[in-house]
């Protein structure tokens, strides 16, 4: 450069508006590159932060106690409660309903950084203090941000849900930059009307939450919170939406039915899942040994202290171990009467990679009992042609943007999407991206893991007719896992579809979507249809698949 320039013009942030090094860059552009007193465009970011209490959010930072069969199993040991991970959570906010948590306080104004000015990437701490609007447990913190993109604060750019507009479908939709959850390091208890103070920390890169009531409150030379530190590990072996899956009381009573009616008194028991507690289930259910196979020394620990918190220790024999590698002398000399998984494994990004499991119950066919009880018996890939709220424009061309002509980068895209990749499904959370079914959702493979997997592909042809009017963007694939002959649990739609085509998606994992490259239009007449190809190929553990919209 010439000369140091006066007005500045970044896009630096990211959904926890410093994680991506907004601060240290604007430091050294300060510093090197730019003239005193220049403007900046945006001008001014301000963070806010609301405590609220939370069943829902709550369940995705912390393992709950559970209830099996009138024994009460208790969370994990650690001296006291964990402070969990210091990652933040970062989802669509919008699809959080209202009603699924009670504010506990007003929205605050957190802090603010003035880009026109020098900005220093160092620690710092800011805090709000309020009345607080309602008793509860102080559980959560959300939090969003907005830009001022003008000195006067005229242009604004605000990420706030859209529950908090007056007409929430005005609200803009993002996916490159969404809302923030920040879990306390501990619940406590708040009374209506009491005193509280909520304190926010940053270094260069990420912020924590902690609060405090006036009895904690102290001179201000007192220590600035600590940024919260996992001390049991299961926070470095379970993510979020694992944890909610874990404390879903619903699905656990599926999954201890299941087990319940094949168990007996001399039932020799493996799970097969990452980090389960399948097993602990199946010991406190009176199996009589009780083993299981994990894929890593960590999430084994995890599970030892579930059992040890529960005066357990030695009831299930972990083995870290590859299936395939499991012998006879392992299992003292017993064979398997009861093989079972959830089935979960921590690798798995679509769907049907938990059809992991179908392998390993093939690698310990020579280990199990004759008519020796698999669950889940069977698994069966679904599918349903969607047309999405917002989703669609993730692939959408932009056109002219503001006055400006940004086809030579539509055109960039769309060539990269000729590549073999772009047409096959990328897995999406899509409880947080709304969708209407314009097809019934409909079973479209079966897998039989109470048999070996075969040799030869599986495949499955047909087509679905458009029962709804829309404009069908792609089809959502999801797997559901049949326990027993009469419970099944679901990793996809966990209700029925409204009569409008609304769709109710579990939270607690990914479904496959497959876009396609124009949408097509339904009428809802059922003339048109989609047609469908899967072939499910032995040797490579994976589902190839084939859409399109055939017009009659």
């Amino acid at each position: 450069m010439q000369m140091k320039a006066n007005v500045l013009i970044t896009e630096l942030f990211d959904t926890e508006l410093i994680g991506e090094g907004a601060l240290p860059s604007y430091a050294h552009a300060h510093q090197n590159l730019i003239q005193e007193g220049c403007e900046a465009v945006p001008h001014r970011a301000t963070v806010y932060a609301q405590l609220v209490e939370s069943e829902l959010l709550w369940s995705w930072a912390q393992l709950q106690p559970v209830e099996v069969e009138g024994t009460r199993l208790v969370p994990l040991p650690t001296g006291g409660p964990c402070a969990g991970a210091h990652a933040v959570c970062d989802i669509q906010l919008s699809q959080v309903p209202p009603h699924s948590f009670t504010p506990l306080g007003p929205l605050c104004t957190m802090f603010s950084v003035d880009f026109s000015k020098p900005v220093s990437s160092a620690f710092q701490s800011h805090s709000s203090q309020f009345v607080a609007q309602a008793g509860g447990r102080a559980q959560v913190v959300l939090s969003w941000w907005d830009l001022d993109m003008d000195p006067s604060g005229s242009i604004v750019c605000t990420m706030a849900p859209s529950w908090t507009y007056k007409q929430p479908k005005t609200a803009p939709w993002r996916d490159h930059w969404m809302q923030s959850v920040y879990f306390l390091p501990v619940e406590s208890s708040v009374s209506d009307g009491e005193e509280l103070r909520l304190t926010v920390c940053h270094d260069d890169y990420s912020l924590w939450y902690s609060l405090q009531s006036p009895s904690q409150q102290g001179s201000q030379s007192e220590a600035a919170p600590s940024r919260p530190c996992c001390t049991c590990q299961a926070h470095l072996v379970w993510n979020r939406p694992r944890f909610g899956e874990l404390n879903d009381r619903r699905r656990t009573e599926s999954y201890v039915s299941a087990l319940r009616s094949v168990l007996r008194e001399d039932s020799v028991c493996l799970g097969v899942s990452d980090g389960s507690l399948l097993p602990v289930f199946a010991h406190v259910l009176g199996a009589k040994k009780v083993y299981g196979l994990e894929n890593s020394r960590m999430s084994e620990q995890v599970i030892e202290q579930v059992l040890e918190a529960n005066s357990m220790k030695g009831a299930v024999e972990l083995l870290e171990i590859r299936p395939e590698q499991l012998s006879s002398k392992d299992l003292g000399g017993e064979q398997i009467s009861v093989l079972m998984g959830e089935p979960y494994f921590s690798t798995s990004l679509l769907p049907w990679h938990s059809l992991f499991f179908w392998y390993c119950r093939t690698a310990l066919a020579g280990l199990l009992r004759p008519g020796a009880a698999i669950l889940p018996r069977s698994a069966t890939l679904h599918m349903a042609a969607v047309e999405f709220q917002d989703l669609w424009r993730i692939r959408a061309p932009c056109g002219t943007c503001e006055g400006f002509d940004v086809t030579p980068m539509d055109e960039m895209v769309q060539r990269s999407l000729d590549f073999r990749e772009s047409r096959e499904a990328e897995p999406h959370p899509l409880w947080e991206y709304p969708c209407r079914a314009l097809t019934p959702p409909t079973a479209v493979m079966t897998f039989d893991f109470t048999q070996c997997v075969p040799q030869q592909p599986i495949s499955s042809q047909g087509s679905l007719p458009f029962t709804r009017i829309g404009r069908c963007h792609g089809v959502a694939l999801w797997m559901e896992y049949h326990l027993t002959d009469d419970i099944t649990v679901s990793a996809g739609l966990i209700g029925p579809v409204s009569e409008q085509g609304e769709c109710e998606w579990s939270r607690h994992r990914k479904q496959g979507v497959y876009f396609f490259r124009s949408p097509g239009e339904s009428s809802g007449d059922g003339r048109a249809s989609v047609s469908y190809s899967f072939t499910f190929e032995p040797s490579l553990g994976d589902i190839k698949m084939d859409f399109s919209i055939e017009a009659q």
